[in-house]
């Protein structure tokens, strides 16, 4: 059973995305950051989890289109789905 979407904690950015999964879920933020993407997930109650800069496969994910977080998501590896396409975010931060 997938964790319902819980109520947007205050102490985390408003543009962040839910991304339920079975029996957890996070939220996910991403920022640009000169040439790599700050990704950061969040708890369902707003504890901050990682905290990463990412770099993205493919230079053609535009950060101002609409995008959705899908799996695999995590602290290493996040993944974006942006108009019909997968992108694929990495990070050496471990």
């Amino acid at each position: 059973m997938n964790l319902e979407q819980p109520v947007l904690p205050i102490n985390i950015p408003v543009n962040s995305q839910w991304l339920s999964g079975t029996g957890a879920g996070s939220w996910f933020a991403i920022a640009i950051e000169l040439k790599q993407y700050r990704i950061k997930r969040f708890s369902p109650e707003g504890k901050l989890e990682c905290d990463r800069l990412f770099t993205v496969d493919n230079d053609s994910f535009d950060i101002n289109t609409n995008y959705q977080f899908t799996y695999l998501s995590h602290c290493k590896e996040c993944t974006i789905i942006q108009n019909k396409k997968t992108y694929k975010f990495h990070t050496n931060e471990y």
